[in-house]
């Protein structure tokens, strides 16, 4: 009789059984890790079952204890491996490539699907069955006319998950289809701004008609797509984070992105070109931008659209959303009211101009609300969050776990009268 060789045999293949064991984790999650270049699979001449180098998989098993365990009173390692976004020298990267070379060639659809899969998808379209956008519609419809535009995308999200009976499967193709759809949906349960619209062609059309009464004109759309396409995700920004977390404890994708607008709503995140688009329109009231900003230093208030924590320099998304806006004939006096905040600024601290402050200049100059540009940083956001979703299905679950590092008084203490 055969003793069985240890898995620690140099050479030795494991069965996908074997390796889940070893991992810890469920043969499905086995095949996600391969998907996502974590390991590495056979087929054996003649055999129909895949098979895993043990040392490979041994390594994995042993960097998933070194995150369970984290660092003692630390609240555990808030470094998460991804091969999603890359941010370094006032540059950043989708899946290794220039994000804004890539939002400037190809729409946010086919952005979104390089996000999820690593390939591209010439053409792609988003589309949502009929059944499942009247259900997000009327969830919206029912919603006081004060919701703000991220209560009722996170209200059409849960509307459509409570629609789809396939929302617990977490398969990397049934997630797919779930954003492919997700998407739209949000989109579409939005209240029409320009009435004898169409919910077909491409996502920044659709949006373009809930966002504003005024027509659509192409240097106007190839904007609003770009900026999609730019926003589409930013690395371990806290709504992104949070959506990891709810991967990691298995949440299926629309509570995951549900969890996100919850954090995006923050003036710190989501909200805070709209805090840019109430100041540009002071400014081209008043004229000039120095008893604007005068005005929200008075208050103890930072200057909203300036400054980003992760670039030194210029923000590459705001730099190539300004570059288009200069295409755009209407949008010049919006863009000089934001240069001059800029200039004004810059004689005391030398900030420069972030994605908010040219989201800022689009909708002031579209005849858009303050907070549309809140709504076209969710929706377009939506894609990076289900990315890293599926990025986090693959790892050990609960892993997003931290350790409290406790402070209060020390037990026991006498019981409360």
């Amino acid at each position: 009789m055969r003793t069985q060789e240890p898995p620690h045999r140099p050479g030795r293949r494991l069965t996908t059984r074997e390796a889940a064991e070893l991992l810890g984790v469920k043969p499905e999650t086995v095949y996600a890790y391969v998907s996502r270049g974590l390991l590495s699979s056979r087929r054996e001449p003649g055999g129909r079952a895949s098979t895993f180098e043990a040392e490979e998989v041994e390594a994995l098993a042993r960097r998933n204890r070194r995150e369970a365990a984290g660092t003692p009173g630390s609240g555990g390692d808030l470094s998460v491996r991804t091969r999603i976004t890359l941010i370094e020298q006032d540059r950043y990267f989708f899946r290794g490539v220039d994000a804004v070379e890539l939002a400037a060639r190809h729409p946010y659809e086919e952005v979104a699907e390089w996000l999820w899969t690593g390939r591209l998808a010439p053409g792609a379209t988003f589309t949502a069955p009929g059944a499942t956008v009247e259900v997000a519609r009327r969830a919206v419809a029912a919603l006081s006319e004060h919701a703000s535009p991220v209560d009722r995308l996170r209200v059409a999200a849960i509307a459509a998950a409570a629609e789809d009976p396939l929302r617990f499967d977490l398969s990397e193709e049934a997630v797919l289809n779930t954003a492919r759809i997700l998407i739209p949906t949000l989109v579409a349960a939005l209240p029409p701004a320009l009435h004898g619209h169409r919910d077909d062609g491409p996502l920044a059309r659709r949006l373009w008609a809930r966002l504003t009464g005024h027509p659509a004109d192409e240097a106007s759309l190839r904007v609003l797509d770009t900026a999609l396409a730019l926003l589409a995700d930013h690395d371990l920004a806290a709504s992104t984070l949070a959506v990891r977390v709810a991967a990691s404890a298995r949440a299926h994708a629309y509570a995951a992105v549900s969890a996100g607008f919850g954090v995006l709503e923050g003036p710190l995140h989501g909200a805070a070109s709209g805090l840019a688009h109430r100041m540009l329109l002071d400014v081209l009231d008043q004229g000039t931008a120095v008893p604007v900003i005068a005005d929200e230093l008075r208050a103890g208030r930072r200057i909203p659209g300036l400054g980003h924590r992760l670039y030194a320099g210029e923000d590459p998304r705001a730099r190539a959303l300004f570059r288009l806006l200069e295409e755009v004939p209407h949008a010049e006096p919006a863009l000089l009211a934001a240069r001059d905040v800029v200039a004004t600024t810059a004689r005391h601290t030398p900030l420069h101009a972030n994605v908010d402050l040219a989201l800022a200049v689009f909708t002031a100059s579209s005849g858009m609300p303050a907070t549309a540009g809140e709504t076209i940083f969710a929706v377009a956001r939506t894609a990076g969050w289900i990315a890293h979703a599926l990025e986090e299905y693959g790892e050990r679950p609960l892993r997003m776990r931290p350790s409290g590092h406790y402070v209060g008084a020390r037990p026991p203490q006498p019981l409360p009268e």
